[in-house]
């Protein structure tokens, strides 16, 4: 038996991969499955961006880059994006890497200590806690209330700041349950941030993915900058979950550190994925913004198929494309709910509880599907929470 470094014992995982395996083997054996378990667009790259790319490589984009990251792409993140988060960005405080999912562990080992207590959102993004905790620093549960369609209580977040508080992470458009943070509620972290000299990470990787109402970043508050790490990419707006592409937005000389990591961990990411990211953000945007409308009519579609099944409650989510539906009403636990959808009505979501303990009580379900194999989903779900009640 391999003996592991005791960190590895405090280190998790994502369930959606876990429950794909299962759908997948059951798939194996001839069962019809309906996946709503992964975040992932079902839609392909644009073909603008796809075209960059591929010219990229024949233009022999093929080697290492700056380990911060092209000019190209750090140029265009930092004009465009910068104008779309009301922010003022130089290049020099953009990072690269492979992916969103560097940004936060990188953010967090560049300066979170063993001992020093981060606050995150639970529910939330199961990796927020497990990289926490993977470094030694306590994970400290900042609770998501349905009643508050699922956004801090202020007060509540307040009464979690101590003085080892290095750090609050907050998601919004939020997974799992697209709750959006309002103005006022932005406003008030970054009083408590401001106050306490605490660092935010704001992940804002579903900014685009929005239904009503204009994204706002937390930065772009008074005094935000020099506290804030804006961790985005281009996997959900771009649908390129593949070419493995994200970024940061930070002070300067913060920028400076998490290079240097990435320099110790992966050296640089993609050359030719940077190439067709700053087309991405610089070209045609048509085939993004048709996704986020197709979404809006999915989201509909499946949120008003929950509410109509008995035992089952759900919020209209304003963001991302996640749904968060109350099963309390069907008297089972979130594992057992999920377990018996995968298994009897083909249908594979997750339970509540992978993003956290207030998870309980819920599913999440991901509508990056067709809206027929939403509807396939909804009646499977009712035919068998009907048999259950017989």
């Amino acid at each position: 038996m391999i003996k592991l470094a005791e960190r590895m014992s405090r280190l998790g995982t994502e369930s959606a991969f876990e429950v794909l395996a299962k759908a997948k083997a059951l798939e194996a054996k001839g069962k019809d499955v309906v996946h709503l378990e992964i975040g992932e667009p079902d839609f392909d790259t644009p073909h603008n961006i796809r075209e960059a790319g591929a010219k990229a490589i024949w233009d022999g984009y093929t080697h290492y880059s700056n380990a911060q990251g092209i000019p190209e792409i750090r140029d265009a993140i930092a004009e465009v994006v910068g104008k779309e988060k009301g922010l003022d960005v130089k290049p020099e405080e953009v990072v690269v890497t492979p992916g969103a999912k560097p940004i936060m562990f990188f953010g967090m080992l560049a300066l979170v200590d063993a001992g020093d207590e981060v606050i995150y959102p639970n529910p939330g993004f199961p990796i927020y806690e497990s990289v926490i905790e993977f470094l030694g620093a306590k994970a400290v549960p900042a609770k998501l209330e349905e009643s508050k369609e699922f956004c801090f209580d202020v007060d509540e977040l307040r009464k979690l700041v101590t003085p080892k508080t290095k750090m609050i992470i907050i998601n919004s458009p939020q997974n799992p349950t697209g709750g959006v943070l309002s103005k006022e509620d932005l406003e008030a972290i970054a009083d408590i941030a401001r106050e306490n000299k605490i660092w935010v990470l704001s992940d804002e990787v579903y900014c685009r993915i929005l239904y009503e109402g204009e994204f706002m970043s937390i930065a772009s508050l008074p005094g935000m900058r020099e506290h804030t790490i804006i961790l985005d990419g281009f996997s959900k707006t771009y649908a390129m979950t593949g070419w493995r592409l994200g970024y940061g937005i930070m002070p300067e000389e913060l920028a400076q550190k998490l290079t240097q990591i990435q320099i110790n961990a992966t050296s640089c990411t993609c050359t030719f994925s940077q190439v067709a990211g700053a087309e991405g953000i610089r070209g045609d945007q048509s085939a993004s913004n048709a996704m986020v409308a197709e979404f809006k009519k999915r989201r509909d579609v499946i949120v008003d198929g929950l509410n109509a099944i008995p035992g089952i409650t759900c919020l209209r989510p304003k963001g991302a494309f996640y749904v968060f539906p109350n099963i309390t009403g069907t008297g089972m636990k979130s594992q057992e709910l999920s377990d018996l959808l995968l298994n009897d009505a083909g249908v594979a979501g997750l339970p509540g509880t992978a993003f956290g303990a207030e998870g309980e009580g819920y599913l999440r379900f991901s509508y990056a599907n067709s809206i027929e194999n939403i509807k396939k989903a909804l009646k499977n779900i009712e035919q068998t929470l009907a048999k259950v009640k017989k």
